[in-house]
Order: structure tokens, then sequence, then C-alpha cells
């Protein structure tokens, strides 16, 4: 860092001088009314004291108890309205460095994954703002846009003409015909909305603004001499009816979303000015809400001691009680009995001949069902107790399969990068995607977001609500993957505490696999039953109809390895 810049961050309005603390903490108190009340050079000063102050919750020193939070301005609404004369202002406002602004233009949803996947390599870190052009919207609207066109060709005209524009259309879009456009709209729009909410719930907040003007204007701009960017939605602003069409339909965006702020862009100044002041109250509200209670530090150390003894059933009374306290969880959380099938192991003995025979015969029938999907994504999802077998098990997996048709993640604790986003965020990036040059749509898990509901609740790593959060959190994130046409197949594989000393003290003695053992393998051992209540919590919570789990219990490994294989083949047959 140069002396100059080392300068400039000394003097950040950053709220780090205590001469500064009571006017920095005055510029930061959520004002609505700040329109009414604050000139450009006063806005122009709050706005950049709030982005410093926001980017110190990432760099407390020292580190406090308050959570740091990203804030993403999402910008969509018509053309010409002044979305791009705005955003120009405030990052003339505010410091440049610190804005990141991407855009898109809006394409069609990829196959096989939710509207919001091919977007989350943008995501802000936590601390920092992100204004987003375009973004998951525009390929809504564009998709929608699609559907009303390719609808209208298909019902007003006729003949050779009309069956090639449809004959054009991506397939992916002409299956979706047989849905109105405005249903599909709704349940694309439910959607976003579960994931916007679960992104906030995560420490990054949402600013969605709207930019609109009339037709007149919009007409009247387009034809006039300013050059004028790629156009959003990729749609023909200079033709009225399909103007009309999407106003239709942002109409119906906007009265199932009521969080939208529409910004009038008559004047493109006061537009400008207006968006500055939404920017500035979500980043005041987005600090507001870094901020912990004071009892939420004490609720998370009581939750962990007492999720942490060693008896069951004091555990799971501990974890009631306890989770009672927790204020921004509304109703106790409640421990599942445990199933016998994760207690009662058995340890059936397969004949080694059969068992290569059978092992043969099953990897053939799998390596055939995986390359007759026609290009679907699959993720495999391996969960279960340390030396359970997962590693064998994917090792047989993917024995028949060429290297470039799948991608194995060996999932340890989470780097510093992962940790300044959203959870799932980590494993967002490593889902199958069709934006990738690698030819692979296949992903394998070995340890996954079951984490958080696992070790991080019995380690204290993540508190009470986050963990409970968790379990809905998943379940939606499953859900878009699986409505998305992606097949999720989960398995935890369970075996006993006496058969898990076995295999830990096998490990030691070969030097091979030596380094499958570590000294927390060994500590997680006194907590085997804390760990098999959150499993049946975990598998109580979490076994739904679009993503059930394969519970594989056995103390046999070739046994659970087949019955892995049975069940990817019975899922793969049924396509």
């Amino acid at each position: 860092m140069s002396k100059n810049n080392h300068a400039a961050e000394q003097s950040a309005p950053d709220g780090r001088t205590p001469a500064d603390k009571k006017i920095i903490s005055q510029r930061l108190k959520p004002n609505p009314l700040s329109q009414f009340s604050m000139d450009k050079d006063a806005l122009r000063l709050a706005l950049v004291t709030a982005q410093y102050a926001l980017r110190a919750t990432r760099q407390q020193s020292p580190p406090t108890h308050d959570k740091a939070t990203g804030l993403l301005v999402l910008v969509n609404g018509m053309e010409q309205a002044g979305k791009g004369t705005a955003v120009k202002q405030l990052r003339g406002w505010v410091d440049p460095r610190l804005l990141k602004v991407e855009a898109t233009v809006g394409d069609c949803p990829l196959d096989y994954q939710p509207i919001w996947q091919t977007h989350t390599n943008v995501l802000p870190r936590h601390g920092d703002v992100m204004v987003y052009f375009g973004n998951w919207y525009a390929d809504l609207l564009y998709d929608v846009m699609r559907m009303t066109c390719v609808k209208d060709t298909t019902e007003t005209a006729a003949g050779t003409k009309s069956q090639n524009k449809q004959d054009d259309a991506p397939s992916s879009l002409m299956s979706r015909m047989t849905t109105k456009w405005q249903d599909y709209l709704q349940q694309q729009l439910a959607k976003l909305t579960a994931f916007e909410q679960d992104l906030a719930a995560n420490q990054t907040r949402l600013l969605k603004c709207w930019f609109h003007v009339d037709v007149d204007t919009l007409q009247k701009r387009l034809t006039d001499k300013t050059e004028d960017p790629q156009f959003l939605y990729q749609m023909d602003w200079h033709d009225r009816q399909v103007v009309d069409t999407f106003n239709e339909v942002a109409t119906a965006l906007l009265r199932q979303q009521p969080d939208w702020v529409i910004i009038d862009g008559e004047d493109k100044s006061a537009a400008a000015d207006h968006f500055c002041h939404e920017v500035l109250h979500a980043m005041q509200e987005a600090l507001a809400s870094s901020k912990t209670k004071d009892d939420t530090k004490d609720d998370t150390k009581d939750d962990t001691k007492d999720d942490t003894k060693d008896d069951t059933k004091d555990d799971t009374k501990d974890d009631t009680k306890d989770d009672t306290k927790a204020k921004s969880h509304p109703s106790p959380f409640v421990p599942v009995a445990i199933p016998n099938q994760l207690q009662d192991i058995p340890s059936t003995k397969i004949d080694k001949s059969d068992y290569k025979e059978a092992l043969a015969a099953k990897q053939a029938r799998l390596a055939a069902l995986l390359r007759a999907r026609n290009g679907r994504h699959v993720v495999f999802a391996f969960e279960g107790m340390d030396a359970a077998g997962k590693g064998g098990a994917i090792k047989r997996l993917v024995a028949p399969l060429d290297p470039r048709e799948y991608q194995i993640y060996n999932i340890g604790a989470p780097m510093l990068h992962e940790l300044q986003h959203p959870y799932l965020w980590r494993f967002w990036h490593k889902l199958p995607n069709e934006h990738t040059d690698r030819i692979s749509r296949i992903a394998i898990f070995d340890r996954t977001w079951y984490g958080r509901v696992l070790v991080e609740r019995i380690e204290g790593f993540a508190d009470a609500s986050a963990w409970q959060r968790a379990y809905d959190e998943i379940n939606r994130f499953e859900a878009d993957l699986a409505d998305a046409g992606t097949l999720v197949i989960k398995y935890w594989l369970a075996i006993d505490k006496k058969e898990q000393l076995q295999r830990f003290e096998a490990r030691q003695q070969t030097p091979h696999k030596q380094y499958k053992l570590t000294e927390d393998d060994w500590r997680n051992r006194d907590k085997w039953e804390r760990y098999v209540q959150a499993a049946a919590d975990m598998l109580a919570r979490t076994d739904t109809d679009k993503a059930p789990w394969c519970i594989i219990a056995t103390n046999e490994k070739r046994q659970a390895r087949l019955q892995v294989l049975d069940h990817a083949i019975e899922q793969l047959s049924s396509l």
C-alpha cells in the first residue's frame, strides 16, 4: 500500500476516529426523510460515511460480535429511464474503488439450473456494496417476453413464416408454452422472493429499484442523438406493442413483489438523487441489521454448552430448553426421537467374489444410465459418521466413468472469503453449470451444506437461530434444483461406534490410510450421541419428496457400496 493510500485510508469517514464519533453516528442513523432534509453535499458525505462504516464491519479490530453485512442493489425497469445516470452519480459520490457494478441484459434461463444460479458468482462480500443492472430479473423478464411473443405468433399467425418462428424458439422455451406466462411469472417470482429472503437472513441485504418512464418519453429518448448501451431484455423498445406487453408483465411483477422502489425517470437528475437517497437508507439499514443483540452471545454460548453433553436424553432436554431462550427463534426446537435405523446397525457379511461380481454389473449399469441422461445435471451428496465409508463408496461410484464426466468436491471448513458470503454460496459455485467450459454435469459432494446442522451445530460454529433456520433454507435450495430438472441424490452412511473404532485403528496401522485420521476424528467420538441426534434431526427435517434421503446403515463396507449403487441406479432409471 502506498503512503498516500494509507493516509487516505486513515482519514476515511468510517467511524473509527473518536473525535468524530457523535457526528458519524448521526450520519449513519436511518432517516427516511433525508430527501427533504439533506442537500447534495450532505447526501454525498452521508453516502461515503455509510460506505466506509459498512466496510468496517468486515474489518473489525478488535473483533466484535456484530455481523458484517453486504448490500446488493438490483437495478431494473424501463429502458431510457435514467438507470445509468443514477448509478454514474452514485459512483461519483462514493469511493468508486469500493463500489462494484455488474450488468447483464437478460437471456433465457439455462437448462437444469435455477434462474438465480448463474448470478451467484457476483454477489457482494459482507461489508461491500454492489449495484447489479439486469440481474436474475432480466433473465426472467426476457424469458416471459419470449413466451408472450411465441404465444402471439402461434395464435395469430399462420403459414410457413409463423411455423419457422416457432421452430426457432428454444426447446426449453417451447416446453413451457403449456403454462400461461402469468402462471410461470408467478411461480418464478415466488422462488426468487424466497431466495432473496434467504440472502437477507445470511447478511446480504437487498435494495430493488425499478426505473420507469412513460411511453412518449421513452420514444423521444430513443430517437435523440445520445448513444445508447445494449438494451435490457433484448427487446425492441421502438415497438409500442412490445412496450405495452412489457408494461403488462412489469405490472404483474410489481404487484406480486411490493418491495420494489419505483423511481420516476422523467427527470433524470431527480431520479439520480432519489436513487442515491434509497441507497443511503439501505446502507444505514444494513448497518443497523449488523448489530447483534447483547443477549445473543450468551444464548449462543449456552446452546453450545448444553448441546455438547454426553448423555443423549439430557442433550435432548437441554437443547430444547436453550433453544426456547433464543429470542430470534419464535418457537422452541424439539429434537426428534432417534430411529432404530441409526442405532441398531447390522453387520451382515458378503462373500468377496460375490461382491466383485455384483459390483461390476452395477457399475456398468450405472455408467450406462449416467451417459443416457441427455445432459441432465446430477448432484450426489454424501454425509455420514466419520469412517462410515463415504470415500470408498464415491470411489466405486465413479470407477466406470471417465474423469472428465464428473467433479468431486471434498468439503471441509470454509475459507475466509467463503465466510464473507451467504452460507450456501460456496456450494452454489460447485453445482453443475451450463456456463462453464468443462463437459462434466455431475457433481459429487463428500460432505455437504448439511455441515451447518451437523458439525456447526455441535461445535458451536453457528448459533441456534442460524442452524435451526438452515433446515428450511436447505430444503428450498434443493427444491429449486429439483424443479429446474437437477437430480439430487442424498446418502447418509451409518455405522455403529464399535465399528468406527475398529476402522480408526485399522487406519492407524495402514501407512497409505493414516492421512484419513485426524485428532478431530478422535475428539468427535466423545460426542457420538450428540452427532447421532443431530443426524436424526437433519434426516427428519430435510427428507423431502424432491430430495429424499437414502440411509445406508451397515457395518459391512462392501454391502454399503452395493446399496449406494443400487439406489443411484433406481433414481436414474426413473428419469
